[in-house]
């Protein structure tokens, strides 16, 4: 194999069994000749670049102390072959051909392996761009300290800053890659991306620099080249816009004596190590440049950063990290709303609804489960108070005693007419039905206990069935009155002696239990196809549950009413009818009167329990069911317990 041609490279070379390649920015690219492809282009006009004189004689020192450590590569003698690239890319692509092919003049293909030793690997080249582009003949190229970079930010709690990149490749994908890793990561934000420019273009720096100020990003992050670097940094120091810290990233690729680690990735590729810097400006202008830190990529944590946040300078005045968000947390109480074409780290803070919380930043609110509620601040749940017709409230206990009133009335009415049974005023009254009347009554001032305590499921099934049982028995039996009122008034009169018969004591028992079993069967069939259940209703209070028992079916209840309406209506129409019968013991007018009261009470009650809330209704429906058993009790026994028990003379057949 003949060698087609030579590129004359500035370069340093060193013999070895094992020979590594370098790509180096030892001068400054100046010029270019015209290459006018008929005759060999002249050499490339370069000045010296002290920065990169210094990488390569830093490679060329760590080969040489690798060697004279016999510990390190027994009997193997590394050699390098350094070429100066000038910055330029045309250049760098002639080095890395040079490592690639060799520069001697004819290969003979045989088995002796006669020659220089192959390049195995290849240091460089430092700037990102170039290696992007001569990847295709020495290998893959990647930016590695993007993550990094993130490591910092993330490390400082900085999530909105600038980012300005280099307008060539390296920058290019740097931007990529940067807004990639934040968006996977969800760190940060990028409050603006700007390209600097390739020479010193002063007006596209100002307005870069007028961007920075505007901006409430407190933190730059920049991947430029340091020789073009210093054009922005004037511009900066010229709008008195100051820079704090400054990190210069340099790969560590080689072991030292000094403790410094070198390992490799799956892929055969050494794991990046980066120095963190902080640039510390002095009183008399000058920069002092320390190490404050350093990242690692290891197998296991990634990226890892390490930083010495007590060597670090902050130029502000409380010498703290600055602040760089583009909104703050929101607070407990509160959930993030983002903002209309603005970055995700930019939004507002709303506080949450009723009964939704918040305690720490989110975009959405929790709900409190069902028994609780949000407290006034909206960062934790309270459960909520209970509201429900106790016992121990006062409106409870009022209602319990005038119930347990009744009940004791009733029993000592019925004592008196016990004991004077026999008397004329007792016995003119039916004094069967009367007993049924009082022992209906009592159950009627008892039901009302039903509807006061915690609502449960046996009390919502039962209060509603004792109801409609009691006062249809009590309706029932003064409508039986009123009908045997009706028929003696018929058998008083000639040929009327057959109605009677209809009206006997086993007739009147089979009335009031045929109407009773009515209702009965009306509540059956209530309970078992839309039983009342408990429910708590939150719709009155949202910081409060209001326990009461739901009817289930509204047609159900209404039926219910309806018909003991009906009965009541009956009995009213009757004995107004006989009203005027000339009896001394004819209760007709006082059935009407207590009829009259009774259908009064429960016309009353319909609107006024429709537009009670929660535990009023039932209260509403405890004074209609008291009002209207008093109503009937005082009517129908009262004038008679006045005659039995203060006027005995009236007491007699005679009378």
């Amino acid at each position: 194999c003949q060698l087609q041609g030579q590129f004359h490279l500035n370069e340093m070379h060193k013999t070895g069994d094992v020979v590594l390649g370098g790509l180096f920015q030892v001068h400054f690219f100046s010029s270019v000749p015209d290459l006018s492809f008929t005759s060999l282009p002249q050499q490339p006009t370069c000045h010296v670049y002290v920065l990169g004189f210094k990488s390569a004689q830093t490679m060329a020192f760590a080969i040489d102390e690798i060697n004279r450590n016999s510990n390190l590569l027994p009997n193997v003698t590394l050699g390098y072959t350094l070429y100066d690239n000038c910055l330029e890319l045309g250049i760098g692509f002639r080095g890395a051909l040079s490592l690639a092919s060799g520069q001697e003049d004819q290969i003979v293909v045989d088995d002796t392996c006669v020659g220089n030793p192959p390049v195995i690997g290849v240091v460089g080249d430092s700037t990102s761009t170039n290696s992007i582009a001569i990847s295709n003949v020495l290998g893959l190229y990647r930016v590695p300290m993007v993550r990094a970079m993130i490591q910092i930010l993330k490390h400082f709690g900085w999530t909105w800053a600038g980012l300005l990149v280099t307008d060539d490749d390296y920058g290019l994908h740097a931007a990529r890659s940067f807004q990639s890793e934040l968006s996977v990561s969800g760190e940060g934000c990028l409050a603006y991306t700007e390209v600097l420019p390739w020479d010193k273009d002063t007006d596209e720096l100002r307005r870069i620099v007028d961007v920075m100020k505007t901006s409430t990003a407190r933190v730059v992050i920049v991947f430029e080249h340091p020789s073009r670097i210093i054009h922005l940094i004037d511009e900066v120091s010229l709008n008195t816009l100051m820079i704090s810290l400054v990190y210069y990233m340099e790969r560590v690729n080689f072991t030292t004596p000094f403790g410094d680690q070198v390992s490799f990735d799956e892929n055969g590729d050494v794991v990046p190590i980066y120095d963190v810097i902080n640039a510390l400006w002095l009183p008399d202008g000058s920069t002092k440049i320390q190490k404050v830190g350093e990242v690692k990529r290891t197998a296991l944590k990634g990226e890892e950063l390490t930083l010495d946040e007590g060597k670090i300078f902050w130029n502000f005045e409380s010498k703290k990290p600055p602040r760089s968000v583009c909104s703050e947390s929101c607070p407990p109480g509160t959930h993030m709303v983002r903002r209309k074409r603005e970055p995700e780290c930019c939004f507002d803070c709303i506080p949450c609804s009723e009964g939704k919380i918040t305690n720490k930043s989110s975009l959405e609110c929790t709900s409190c489960p069902e028994d609780f509620w949000s407290n006034p601040q909206r960062d934790h749940c309270v459960l909520r108070k209970t509201e429900f017709l106790s016992y121990h409230d006062p409106l409870g206990i009022c209602l319990t005693a005038i119930s347990l009133l009744g009940t004791f009335i009733c029993a000592v009415v019925l004592g008196i007419f016990i004991c004077h049974r026999r008397t004329p005023i007792v016995r003119a009254n039916n004094s069967e039905l009367s007993f049924q009347l009082l022992m209906s009554l009592k159950l009627c001032f008892l039901c009302s206990l039903l509807f006061i305590g915690r609502p449960r499921m046996w009390t919502c099934q039962l209060r509603h069935a004792a109801f409609g049982i009691s006062f249809v028995l009590c309706v029932s039996c003064i409508l039986v009155k009123t009908m045997v009122v009706l028929a003696v008034f018929k058998a008083s009169k000639p040929g009327g002696g057959a109605s009677l018969k209809w009206f006997g004591a086993m007739q009147q028992r089979g009335t009031v239990l045929f109407l009773t079993s009515i209702q009965a069967a009306i509540c059956t069939t209530w309970l078992v196809s839309s039983s009342p259940t408990p429910h708590k209703n939150t719709q009155y209070h949202n910081d409060k549950i209001v326990y009461e028992c739901s009817v289930g079916s509204t047609v159900g209840f209404a039926v219910l009413l309806g018909y003991i309406g009906i009965l009541a209506f009956l009995s009213f129409l009757i004995a107004f009818l006989v009203r005027n019968l000339p009896d001394s013991f004819n209760e007709a007018k006082l059935i009407t009167f207590s009829m009259l009261i009774f259908c009064a009470v429960w016309v009353a009650f319909v609107p006024a329990y429709i537009s009670s809330p929660g535990n009023l209704a039932d209260a509403v429906e405890v004074f209609a069911i008291l009002a209207s058993s008093f109503g009937l009790l005082i009517t129908l026994f009262g004038p008679k317990c006045y005659i039995i028990l203060l006027r005995p003379e009236m007491n007699t057949k005679k009378a």
